[in-house]
């Protein structure tokens, strides 16, 4: 397994654990304060069509969304370091660039892989991740070889 971390050590990843800390905190209060946003501009129905207040609301759902996604992805990249696989693809098992995760430090995929999913999406084939991401190392945890 070190020699999966020789290229991700390069980059100092506590600051990265310490980054999508701050990320995931600063994702949540824009969930909180958009939530709050949509509690006080509750919306009266008018089936006039354009109505400006349910656009309003379907650009928070969508903001909403798009939050939600993000932490999702922030979240699964601290797991990733809780179980020591921070920096190594998913889908490959080698290590991500350090350019990349200094840019994208949620990044789960390396950039031939990413590249390749968007290609599939392109296609209408979308990539799911491992549902535990673990098995995408084969990794068992307590169970025996």
């Amino acid at each position: 397994m070190d020699d999966l971390y020789d290229e991700v050590e390069t980059i100092d990843l506590e600051n990265q654990r310490q980054r999508l800390q701050q990320d995931e905190q600063a994702i949540l209060n824009d969930l909180q304060h958009l939530q709050d946003a949509m509690r006080t501009s509750e919306v009266d129905i008018d089936l006039e069509e354009g109505d400006p207040q349910i656009a309003e609301r379907e650009k928070y759902q969508a903001l909403a969304a798009n939050l939600k996604k993000r932490l999702r992805s922030v979240q699964r990249a601290l797991a990733k370091f809780d179980h020591g696989v921070y920096g190594i693809c998913e889908r490959c098992g080698r290590p991500i660039a350090p350019a990349r995760l200094l840019a994208k430090p949620d990044a789960t995929l390396c950039i031939k892989c990413q590249a390749e999913v968007e290609r599939l999406e392109r296609r209408g084939i979308h990539y799911r991740p491992p549902t535990n991401f673990m098995s995408a190392f084969d990794i068992r945890g307590d169970e025996e070889v």
